[in-house]
């Protein structure tokens, strides 16, 4: 009898080996090979597909057509019954599209995608939950806790790959959940549940059926211990969208970030508060930031910050104390690590404040993530306001880049930011050159322009 072939696969980029190795010679993960079973190369021509064993074309793939013969087809958007889910998908969930959904346990995946479940199959249609870490019951008992009525939402706690394939083609539903991507399984590979075959060939064939019945289907995919999503990098490339889930397990609110769309923006930002009935929308998250911020407290600066389309206003904080030991200690939460030591590096050499000898500690409130170069002023004005122990000056909002040379930068939309900073009820703001003209200022509120760290800090505090 033949022995099968075997192989290792690397879990964390699908590289394949003819034998063991302790570091993957691709992307240099170590202990990430494990042996799998060979499946063989499909057969070319028109072989190839029954081959695979793929059930589903996808739609429109009868040949190659002219550019010009292709009639565009614009498709009505469906919505989830909850606004800020609908702005992050880019304006609501589009007909054949697959969504992957990450975010680490507990945080509200699969509270979310059933909320968005039981509205669409109470206004839209029918639709298919399918998980394979909960039972019916356990789903069901959630639902009650959510409020979930009467409606043709059908759950089905299966792993194996061609049984949801075969209840998505006899109920032809609406929509299509499948919690997780990780958890599921195909009868063609022999290897476990989450391997990298497996993954691919789950998330490929839900693709195919996606687009070939004009279904919407969402995915929930796990996570590493680094925050990134499990499973081979293709399974990002394959999906149209994703979304990852973002908070602290002790705040109220959690935010979903879109860092891929191919049907809206990237970078597109949610705000949502988690309550005893589910996730709730959050309208004003700049309110929501803001609602514990401290009156004249040192080291506190507020930002002007643009996540995707919307301005946002957050509290950036900053504690600096002397060392007690030979190194001075550097920690952030909410900004990298290392973005802070560039600024304090510049915030010395530039400003002439002395910070060798200094901890500083630097934080986000609120749990959020910033990644964007405006956030430089905020963070050198919070640092300053804390080693001289003076307050900012009330009613200021910053924004803006820093550079090497100590020089402010100019930024994108600054006419956005301005006039949420004014909606919010923030009389000055500190700006860039050119980042906003004047006939774009809401009245009450007065633009400072500043072309330094150290103008900046003149008219942030009293020195």
């Amino acid at each position: 009898m033949k022995v099968p072939k075997t192989v290792y696969a690397c879990q964390e980029c699908g590289a394949q080996s003819q034998k063991w190795l302790g570091r993957c010679a691709e992307c240099g993960a170590w202990n990430s090979l494990v042996e799998e079973r060979a499946i063989p190369a499909p057969v070319a021509g028109g072989a190839a597909a029954a081959a695979t064993g793929n059930r589903y074309a996808l739609a429109g793939a009868a040949g190659p057509r002219l550019y010009e013969e292709i009639d565009t087809v614009v498709s009505e958007r469906l919505t989830t019954g909850i606004d800020e889910f609908d702005r992050v998908l880019g304006g609501g969930v589009v007909p054949g599209s697959l969504v992957l959904i990450g975010g680490e346990p507990g945080i509200g995946k699969s509270t979310l995608l059933l909320q968005a479940a039981a509205h669409f199959a109470a206004t839209t249609g029918t639709v298919l939950y399918s998980s394979g870490e909960e039972s019916e019951h356990q789903i069901k008992s959630r639902g009650e806790r959510l409020g979930v009525g009467k409606a043709p939402l059908y759950l089905l706690a299966e792993t194996c790959l061609e049984r949801i394939l075969e209840e998505i083609a006899r109920l032809r539903p609406a929509l299509v959940v499948v919690d997780s991507v990780q958890t599921v399984f195909s009868l063609r590979f022999q290897s476990a549940p989450g391997s990298i075959g497996q993954v691919r060939e789950a998330a490929t064939q839900l693709l195919f059926a996606a687009k070939g019945q004009n279904i919407p289907t969402f995915l929930v995919g796990h996570v590493t211990k680094d925050g990134n999503l499990a499973g081979p990098k293709s399974l990002e490339h394959i999906v149209d969208t994703v979304l990852y889930f973002e908070g602290e397990k002790h705040h109220a609110h959690r935010v979903i970030r879109a860092v891929k769309n191919r049907f809206g923006a990237v970078s597109e930002l949610g705000v949502f508060e988690m309550t005893g009935r589910g996730l709730k929308a959050v309208p004003n998250p700049s309110e929501l930031f803001l609602a514990e911020r401290p009156a004249n407290a040192p080291g506190s600066a507020v930002l002007c910050c643009v996540e995707g389309s919307r301005p946002l206003l957050v509290e950036v904080q900053a504690l600096v104390s002397s060392t007690s030991y030979g190194n001075a200690r550097r920690m952030a939460s909410g900004i990298d690590q290392n973005r802070l030591s560039l600024l304090l590096a510049v915030l010395e050499k530039r400003a002439g404040l002395n910070m060798a000898g200094e901890d500083v500690f630097l934080n986000v409130a609120g749990g959020m993530t910033i990644d964007e170069p405006a956030a430089d002023l905020a963070v050198i004005a919070a640092v300053a306001s804390s080693l001289r122990n003076r307050a900012i000056r009330q009613g200021t909002a910053v924004f803006g880049e820093v550079g090497l040379a100590g020089e402010v930068r100019g930024t994108t939309q600054g006419a956005m930011r301005v006039r949420e900073a004014a909606q919010m009820g923030f009389t000055r703001c500190i700006v860039p050159q050119g980042a906003c003209s004047a006939d774009e200022v809401p009245p009450g509120c007065e633009l400072v322009v500043v072309k330094t760290i150290n103008e900046a800090l003149d008219q942030l505090m009293d020195w």
